[in-house]
């Protein structure tokens, strides 16, 4: 069986690559692709639930896990800790499934030098004041935590050059198509195609 493809897929806050994540998702059955569940040391969000957007542990359980080794990648972000288990990921993908990482430019540095087999895809928004617009059309921050953001996306987005893929997230429809079109692109491979039809190829070359 070929093995699944992790993407790391990164952006700045409000750019979509959540939003573009989950709509592929539902086009595509669970046995074919799956976004990772990371672990998290903010607090949940009402509309958020465990085990499905995130799993929520303390400072003190992350660092223990940080100990043992359990995560393939961590780093802080807006005083919080995230963390991707590695377990988790390499079991995934040895039943042939795609994981898709939603993580910043920190972490996807991590998963590039420990699995460089990995692909990276980067969203842009198609501009400051549309990702002004999309943080405060969420209604969930103030105007100090979007102004943050704002700084912090013009550090993320200085990294867009380390991706493999890049995407401007203009028009959501032809985003997502261009994000299919990496997944497809990327399955057909030589190698994962060859494990794939090994059957076919060998009667084909059969004398």
């Amino acid at each position: 069986m070929a093995k699944g493809t992790l993407y790391i897929i990164s952006a700045p806050s409000g750019a979509g690559k959540s939003s573009l994540i989950q709509a592929l998702l539902k086009t595509q059955p669970t046995y074919d692709m799956q976004v990772s569940i990371s672990h998290t040391t903010r607090d949940k969000r009402p509309s958020e639930a465990e085990g499905e957007h995130y799993y929520y542990v303390s400072v003190d359980e992350f660092q223990r896990l940080i100990a043992e080794e359990a995560f393939l990648e961590y780093a802080e972000v807006f005083g919080n800790y995230y963390g991707t288990s590695r377990p988790m990921i390499e079991r995934v993908l040895s039943q042939g499934i795609d994981v898709f990482l939603d993580i910043d430019w920190q972490g996807a540095r991590q998963i590039r030098e420990k699995m460089p087999q990995s692909r990276s895809i980067f969203i842009l928004p198609p501009s400051k004041d549309e990702l002004v617009r999309r943080l405060q059309g969420r209604g969930q921050d103030s105007d100090e935590i979007i102004a943050n953001r704002m700084n912090k996306a013009v550090q993320e987005i200085s990294h867009y050059d380390e991706y493999d893929y890049l995407i401007v997230n203009d028009d959501f429809d032809l985003a997502l198509h261009d994000l299919k079109a990496i997944i497809r692109t990327e399955r057909l491979r030589l190698d994962r195609q060859k494990m794939r039809n090994e059957a076919l190829i060998s009667k084909l070359l059969a004398d």
